[in-house]
């Protein structure tokens, strides 16, 4: 974790945290970094969400990437995966996405990747932070700035929808089933994939019913979209659609609904998927990639088809992380981000949902009954603000407590203690046979740090 940078890209709320002045100094840093000292003319292609911020922070780069003589190429309003694959597809030096995916539209962010469509490493995000404190020094520029371009070496603008409409296109040509007379539910979360998510259903045949489809800057991810899945559970079941699919504001992610109107989370995805892979014989090493934050339930669902599981920390860069370094194929977040590293290098929702639709078509089961085995243990998360998390964590009366729990709950359930990565909190999660003995445990622990006067205040 960075001064500026977390898991997922620099985010804050938008001119107070992530100021302008930050997206002018980033284009500034990358237009020069990739340059190789000048002799190469960068190449970088940016994409935003909805949010009405967005559009302040996307001139801002190009102002400063164009500044240090980089083309700056414009995608316009389009999901984070699409970034990802323009930017590996047309061999741009790296991808720029504007965008606080599932936060409020009064936060926004800048996430980066490289020529890779990956996530950008941390020794670049490092240089990037000591620019924007102005370490010129450190990054071997000596007292001075990072030159202006000047004439001719000062770079362009381009509009580059067409890289977006190409990303679509990749999307539709993926399924091998027709959608045709389905008539399925699309969240769009007033965000990214507004435009998209229609487009690929319905050229895929699909009779598509939309909700929060209509952005205007403020309303991103405003009780809708993947993290208020309760909008398209009313939704299918008042207009007795057959599924539906919720994305979050830039469509990373993908919570689903079957046809009575339940959610199916990441965890059910992860499972149904996995199952699918196995039965083709394409499940490699016959692993399904989790966080430590998945539901137990998924896991005795997967003992019970004969696969195994890796977990990692949670967020979507460690899942990748893992499946570069294994092979393994598929991995995600109970969330919803879920990585099929055979199409993406990012979690994509449209992609995700496009795949189920194809598990759903292919078997002839419903939703529900693909769903069916994997039963979510209760789960109660607690978050406690700490003055410092490590203390609470090699605290030997702390470890008793949650090694005693750990010893109760058995093969019903587990606890987790968990820092945050971005704040001073500590997070306390309990699975178990009910939400009582959850509750009943996770205050345990809360009380134990209050007790020994590791909570903040």
């Amino acid at each position: 974790m960075g001064k500026y940078f977390g898991t997922d890209g620099f985010r804050g709320e938008a001119g107070k945290k992530l100021t302008a002045e930050h997206a002018y100094k980033i284009g500034r840093f990358l237009g020069w970094y990739y340059s190789d000292n000048g002799r190469h003319r960068v190449r970088a292609v940016i994409g935003k969400d909805t949010r009405r911020s967005s559009y302040m922070f996307e001139y801002a780069i190009v102002a400063g990437l164009t500044a240090s003589g980089a083309d700056a190429y414009l995608l316009h309003v389009t999901t984070t995966p699409s970034v990802s694959y323009v930017t590996a597809g047309d061999d741009f030096d790296c991808g720029i996405m504007i965008s606080a995916s599932h936060n409020p539209y009064t936060d926004n962010g800048i996430k980066l990747v490289n020529r890779r469509g990956e996530k950008i490493d941390d020794a670049t995000i490092e240089k990037v932070e000591l620019y924007l404190d102005g370490k010129w020094e450190e990054l071997g520029l000596g007292n001075r700035d990072i030159p202006f371009a000047l004439g001719a070496d000062i770079g362009e603008t381009v509009d580059y929808s067409a890289g977006r409409n190409r990303y679509i296109g990749y999307l539709i040509s993926l399924s091998r089933e027709s959608f045709r007379h389905r008539r399925v539910g699309l969240d769009c979360a007033n965000g990214s994939s507004w435009m998209i998510a229609k487009s690929v259903f319905e050229a895929l045949g699909a009779k598509v019913f939309l909700i929060n489809a209509e952005p205007n800057g403020l309303n991103i991810n405003r009780e809708a979209g993947s993290t208020h899945i309760e909008a398209l559970c009313d939704f299918v079941r008042q207009n007795s659609l057959e599924i539906g699919f919720a994305f979050d504001g830039d469509a990373d992610r993908c919570i689903a609904v079957d046809e009575n109107g339940n959610e199916i989370n990441g965890d059910h995805i992860l499972y149904i998927l996995g199952c699918d892979l196995k039965k083709k014989g394409q499940l490699v090493n016959n692993t399904v990639v989790t966080t430590i934050m998945s539901n137990i339930g998924l896991y005795k669902a997967l003992e019970k088809e004969g696969i195994d599981y890796a977990q990692t920390t949670v967020g979507d860069r460690f899942v990748y992380e893992n499946m570069v370094q294994t092979g393994n194929c598929i991995g995600g977040e109970q969330s919803g981000h879920v990585i099929l590293s055979k199409y993406a290098t990012t979690g994509d929702g449209i992609l995700t949902a496009i795949k189920i639709m194809e598990v759903v078509i292919s078997s002839k089961l419903p939703l529900s009954k693909l769903a069916e085995p994997v039963k979510m243990y209760p789960q109660v998360l607690r978050n406690i603000r700490v003055a410092d998390k490590a203390a609470v964590r090699q605290d030997v009366d702390v470890q008793a407590a949650v090694s005693e729990v750990s010893k109760k709950l058995g093969d019903n359930g587990r606890i987790l203690l968990r820092e945050s990565g971005t704040e001073p909190v500590v997070r306390v999660m309990v699975e178990g046979p009910s939400r009582e003995v959850c509750e009943q445990y996770a205050d345990q622990i809360i009380a134990l740090i209050q007790k020994k006067g590791l909570a903040e205040g």
